[in-house]
């Protein structure tokens, strides 16, 4: 028989693999519903209490990234994943060029209203983390409970549809839950309003291709995908007058957003306006999507679950680019509205995608015959997190609108509308990189 030997690691040479997240907050908290449930836990987050739209997300990673995306504005996020934190909280910065924007996040800082976990993670460990999840949601003023049972949570809005909640923390938790005429909802304010960049501002200006955005509450991935093609992009508010310096650009996207994008109606009649006089590409991506199908003539409804995370299946209808018509690509999304399925189509329009577990419209596209090259689509190509099935169609549009230049000839130079670009660089990020 072979001797069994035991080696013994001095603790001198021992390290830990993981950081303490430090002590959290013994704080009691719940989360009220308006229909009536209660959920007892504990805060690990900011110690104020607060009201928003609560959802669930069934996305496994990226927790930072669906906090820090703009279309969480004024909700509440459920994390359907048990343990949420254990990789921590990276530092947000980076450099603005040829390949980032300022951000390592989908935006400067955390955008939903509250979060809800079933067990945060004690202690986290990522070779980029520089903070703990809790310390980040302190830091931000974010409240978050723990302990809570998410899979109860997540049953409930899956059988009920999104509800209306409030998350209390501390004294507040020995108050009666609000009455139902007291529930705050997010959607009957204009959240794209407050998400949207205030004044134009350009990114990767000596690119090759002029692309302009109108911001309805961008993703820095979106962003991130088009300079990493070389496109020189400048940044709109969502209802900036584009009509009057399109000459200027040789193609326009339109962001993601949070809410109902019937707030936006001033955005679809100015497009309305671009698509019938511009003959140059145009892509949307979720809200966008929705703005641009509100312009063609069709009808935006709020879902009764919406669709949040990252494996949701949709069917391509047509061929365009990179998409082949006939194949089911896993995408990631994020909202509550979506257009309405309508037979016949608008006039020079065609479903593009369709999604496979409700058969809702995820994407539409001009026809062939219109002569128009006008593309959008419900889910984000970019994922950040998610998949990257559709992520080329960032390649197709940029490759669309330089192909479309070289057809009609070069844009005119953009005119001084810049300010200083949304995400700031810290100077130390600058003499390192030099």
């Amino acid at each position: 028989m072979f001797a069994r030997s035991i080696i013994r690691i001095p603790t001198t040479l021992s390290r830990g693999f993981a950081t303490h997240t430090g002590p959290n907050s013994s704080l009691p908290a719940v989360l009220h519903l308006k229909t009536g449930q209660s959920f007892h836990g504990r805060s690990f987050g900011a110690p104020r209490s607060i009201f928003g739209e609560t959802v669930f997300s069934t996305s496994i990673t990226s927790y930072t990234e669906s906090m820090t995306d703009p279309s969480y504005r004024g909700q509440i996020l459920v994390f359907t994943t048990p343990l949420i934190g254990n990789y921590g909280v990276p530092y947000n910065k980076t450099l603005i060029n040829s390949q980032d924007v300022g951000v390592v996040l989908e935006s400067e800082g955390v955008q939903c209203s509250a979060i809800v976990v079933a067990d945060v993670a004690e202690k986290f460990s990522h070779h980029s983390a520089v903070e703990s999840l809790a310390s980040w949601c302190r830091r931000s003023n974010v409240p978050a409970i723990t302990g809570v049972d998410t899979r109860a949570i997540t049953r409930l809005l899956r059988d009920q549809g999104t509800t209306l909640g409030r998350l209390a923390v501390g004294a507040d938790v020995s108050a009666p839950p609000p009455a139902a005429e007291q529930f705050w909802n997010p959607a009957a304010e204009n959240l794209v309003d407050q998400v949207s960049t205030k004044v134009p501002y350009q990114l990767n200006p000596t690119g090759d291709t002029k692309i302009a955005v109108l911001d309805f509450g961008a993703k820095a991935n979106i962003l991130r995908s088009l300079v990493r093609r070389n496109a020189a992009v400048t940044v709109l508010p969502w209802n900036y007058d584009f009509n009057s310096i399109r000459h200027q650009f040789d193609g326009l996207f339109l962001t993601n957003g949070p809410g109902d994008p019937l707030h936006c109606m001033e955005a679809a009649l100015k497009l309305r306006t671009t698509l019938q006089e511009w003959n140059k590409p145009v892509f949307g991506i979720c809200m966008g999507h929705q703005i641009i199908g509100i312009a063609a003539g069709m009808e935006a409804y709020r879902m009764r679950f919406g669709n949040r995370g990252h494996n949701q299946p949709v069917l391509a209808l047509a061929s365009s680019g990179s998409i082949n018509a006939g194949r089911v690509y896993v995408t990631s999304q994020n909202h509550q509205y979506a257009l309405r399925l309508s037979d016949p189509f608008p006039e020079g329009w065609e479903p593009f995608f369709i999604n496979c577990n409700d058969s809702s419209v995820e994407g539409i596209k001009s026809t062939t015959e219109s002569g128009k090259r006008v593309w959008g689509v419900q889910f984000h190509p970019e994922s950040a997190g998610g998949p990257l099935d559709t992520i080329e169609m960032f390649t197709d549009f940029v490759d669309e609108c330089r192909a479309h230049k070289l057809v009609t000839g070069q844009a005119k130079p953009v005119e001084n509308l810049m300010h200083a670009p949304r995400f700031t660089v810290e100077p130390a990020l600058v003499a390192a990189t030099a």
